[in-house]
């Protein structure tokens, strides 16, 4: 009797469950779809929370989403094709469509100004459909460094101003563009660049070298004065997102990401993910090539061994400044986001498209192809890619722009 009353419901002491208890596997798949920002913010309201970047459950559902997720970057995005021909004429495509298979050629006015060197896209997108267009010339009397301000839809065009630079026989003064982007605080568009100076005699005197900024609305440049590692002259070495110009820098043999926000002029370093990244990087790129590339809106580094033809990708996290700042969280802030076993077919990546795909050029044909870090497949794109150098295609985002009466001529694929 004792031992029915001792079971029965009235007698039983209930364990208290809380509501609000969220299991880690549905927490996870949460948090996963959080900017990192949030994510820290999070840390302190559990335990296991706190080391959610040490937990590799957690890290393939944060790399799955990183990589795959719909990001606003490519919502009506199109791809900016610069190719060269030869080293005197060179077209602009746009590409367009889920796989970017329409082909539009824009026919730019005539750039007398241009020399003979391949023309380059600066940065890694178009800003409200503005490209900035640069060459370099050292035969030059003036700067060797030619640049433009266009819009490939409308046909208009802004040349740069000279740099604030010193020319002088007595030395050599070299240019280095570094950055294009968008100051959102003062609704302008602006050009960073580097000024060093270059005697053939140790003892020969020469002016200090100094960084500038070009501001499009006082169409002028001027002088920052704070110091700045130069940048790793690599293929893809330059990126822009949300205000913020990054470069492959180097200093005292130390690499480093360099992040330079455009609105307030915050410098910040960020390491490398490991230090033998750069280990095989060649000049020539003949050999090795260490990409910087926006992905899904993050900035990714993509490695590709010639020798090998394998391909590494890793993102960094903590893209913005203000975030590696709050949260001092450098070297770690790189993830490794994926791996390519080798592909004997494909060439060098030249850019990154929606839904995490690479755009490579194929080896056997140099028609340019996209793989899909989904499925693993390559699709051809059917667009001739022909190249004077290893290194002369690049491709950039650009927002959609209307095509009716402007003077540009739609080639079929």
């Amino acid at each position: 009797m004792n031992i029915l009353l001792s079971m029965s419901p009235t007698n039983v002491k209930k364990k208290k469950v809380s509501s609000s208890y969220i299991p880690d596997d549905i927490a996870f798949c949460i948090l996963s779809k959080l900017p990192v920002k949030s994510v820290k913010h999070f840390s302190c309201v559990r335990k296991s929370w706190s080391l959610l970047f040490e937990n590799p459950i957690f890290m393939n559902m944060f790399r799955t989403n990183l990589i795959f997720k719909s990001h606003p970057l490519y919502d009506d995005a199109c791809l900016v094709l610069n190719q060269h021909l030869d080293s005197d004429n060179w077209n602009v495509y746009l590409l367009s469509g889920d796989k970017f298979e329409n082909k539009v050629k824009f026919d730019l006015p005539p750039i007398p100004e241009f020399g003979v060197n391949p023309i380059s896209v600066l940065g890694s997108s178009a800003i409200n459909g503005v490209l900035c267009l640069h060459d370099y010339d050292d035969t030059r009397t003036t700067s060797p460094v030619f640049a433009v301000l266009c819009n490939p839809a409308t046909r208009e065009m802004k040349v740069i101003p000279p740099s604030l630079a010193e020319f002088q026989s007595e030395f050599t003064t070299e240019i280095f563009l570094h950055g294009f982007g968008y100051d959102h605080v003062r609704d302008d568009y602006k050009v960073i660049q580097l000024v060093e100076y270059c005697t053939e005699s140790n003892d020969g005197v020469k002016p200090d070298p100094f960084w500038e900024i070009y501001s499009l609305k006082t169409n002028s440049w001027t002088k920052i004065n704070f110091d700045m590692p130069e940048i790793e002259w690599c293929f893809n070495s330059d990126v822009y997102f949300n205000g913020v110009c990054h470069w492959w820098g180097k200093t005292n043999n130390q690499r480093f990401l360099v992040s330079f926000n455009l609105c307030n002029d915050v410098c910040v370093l960020t390491p490398p993910p490991s230090e033998d990244l750069f280990d095989g990087f060649d000049v020539d790129l003949t050999g090795f090539y260490v990409d910087l590339m926006m992905l899904n809106g993050f900035v990714a580094i993509i490695t590709h061994c010639k020798k090998t033809k394998s391909v590494f990708g890793w993102g960094n996290i903590l893209r913005e400044s203000n975030v590696l700042r709050e949260f001092n969280y450098f070297k770690e802030s790189w993830i490794r986001l994926f791996y390519v076993e080798p592909l004997s077919c494909i060439e060098h990546p030249i850019g990154a498209g929606k839904n995490g795909n690479i755009f490579f050029i194929k080896k056997d044909d140099d028609e340019l192809a996209c793989l899909d870090l989904a499925t693993g497949v390559i699709e051809k794109i059917d667009v001739k890619v022909v190249q004077l150098y290893d290194y002369d295609t690049q491709m950039a985002i650009c927002e959609v722009v209307t095509l009716e009466n402007q003077n540009c001529d739609s080639e079929a694929v």
